[in-house]
């Protein structure tokens, strides 16, 4: 059974999503000088940044794997929202929130604050719209984004969490810059990605990344490593500030 888990895991992270027509077109002044480009590989688009092919993304069709029930137990979800330390007053960014999994246990722990949960797929916003009026929470707030902007107003947030969602963005350098624009001061971009150091971690390599890899790619930002936190099973919790 254990064996059948891990090979849907592997699967899942390979999918794809239909593009969205509604994103903003992509700077060609930045894409020029910020990307590469060669032919893509089997899970990936085939876009070059900083030495990494940027992976395909999973769309709204793989919801089901987000909410699977097994996920707390495989990847120590409880233990990643201990490890965020989350005050009652924080705004909190869920960037790439999908179906609002982590959106809906953050929300509870930041009841004078609120929960951004922000995703460039209007799909994934219906399932937290629906969510949001059978759970009765009122300090969630769905924002679509686009491929190149989180939408999320300068000096806005005190938390950004991108779990297993980074690796797919198709512009991470405008992307990152934006949302580093969109932190208060002592604000902290949380970064949760399957580690590509171990190769017992059974995720195809493209939806992995390395700690010099994502701490290179945020120095971009101009955003630092702060903590390291390698509690979880499989993937690292890696926290950046200015």
């Amino acid at each position: 059974m254990k064996s059948i888990i891990l090979l849907f895991l592997v699967l899942a992270c390979g999918q794809t999503k239909p593009k969205n027509t509604t994103n903003a077109p992509a700077s060609k002044a930045v894409s020029d000088t910020a990307y590469g480009y060669r032919a893509a590989s089997r899970d990936g688009i085939g876009k070059i940044y900083l030495g990494r092919e940027i992976a395909q993304v999973m769309g709204h069709f793989g919801a089901d794997w987000l909410e699977r029930p097994e996920r707390e137990r495989e990847e120590r979800t409880d233990l990643l929202l201990d490890i965020l330390a989350l005050k009652p007053t924080d705004t909190v960014a869920d960037i790439g929130a999908g179906t609002g999994y982590f959106t809906f246990r953050m929300a509870p722990k930041v009841p004078q604050g609120k929960v951004l949960a922000v995703d460039i797929q209007p799909e994934m916003l219906g399932f937290i719209r629906q969510s949001m009026s059978q759970r009765k929470v009122t300090n969630v707030q769905p924002v679509l984004g686009t491929i190149e902007d989180p939408r999320l107003p300068p000096n806005s947030v005190d938390v950004v969490l991108l779990v297993d969602a980074y690796h797919e963005f198709s512009h991470p350098r405008e992307m990152i810059q934006r949302i580093a624009t969109a932190l208060r001061p002592g604000g902290r971009v949380v970064l949760v990605e399957y580690r590509l150091e171990d190769p017992n971690v059974p995720i195809k390599e493209l939806h992995k990344m390395s700690l010099a890899q994502a701490e290179k790619e945020m120095q971009i930002a101009g955003l630092r490593r702060i903590k390291l936190s390698e509690e979880l099973p499989q993937q690292h919790v890696m926290e950046f500030g200015r």
